[in-house]
């Protein structure tokens, strides 16, 4: 990391202690930034962010607590996405399952050749019951066949995201 860099990481963390959260957010702009999640650079879709504090997933734990949300930057790898528009992407949580990311207000989508490319989100992370309607939703955009969303006849808890902004790696 250059001097500059260093020397505006150290301002902002400064700055960033002085203000205080409310109980129920978790902000990882706190954190100090990894050093593998500062060299990634890519496109921006939605608000404007880099990797610099991004939590690794394996973290989101940590993160969550037992709040039923918690507002984060995390880094992963894409393990989907929207065939229909690039309307959501999901990413693999430490346990093997899949969160899910939505875009804030509808206001933007990402490219649909992302899978299995690093991206950075920022937002909110919360756990919720999915119901039947728009799991069966989620897997025709995914582009399953009509047997396999057929087969989808129970809601699910599920651990989802609304990311105002998403970095993908070049």
């Amino acid at each position: 990391m250059s001097f500059k860099n260093s020397m505006l990481a150290t301002a902002l963390a400064a700055l960033g202690a002085c203000q205080s959260a409310p109980a129920t957010e978790t902000t990882a702009a706190a954190t100090a930034p990894k050093a593998e999640t500062a060299a990634i650079t890519g496109k921006t879709y939605g608000a404007t962010l880099t990797a610099d504090g991004a939590l690794p997933m394996s973290d989101l734990s940590k993160a969550l607590g037992n709040q039923d949300s918690a507002r984060v930057k995390l880094v992963g790898n894409a393990t989907g996405v929207c065939q229909a528009k690039g309307c959501w992407l999901t990413m693999a949580t430490p346990d093997g399952s899949e969160m899910r990311v939505r875009f804030k207000d509808y206001a933007f989508f990402v490219p649909k050749n992302i899978t299995d490319k690093t991206v950075v989100i920022n937002g909110w992370a919360h756990r919720e019951v999915v119901p039947v309607s728009d799991l069966q939703h989620y897997a025709k955009d995914a582009g399953k066949s009509a047997q396999e969303i057929a087969a989808i006849t129970k809601p699910e808890e599920q651990l989802n995201f609304e990311a105002d902004g998403v970095l993908v790696q070049d």
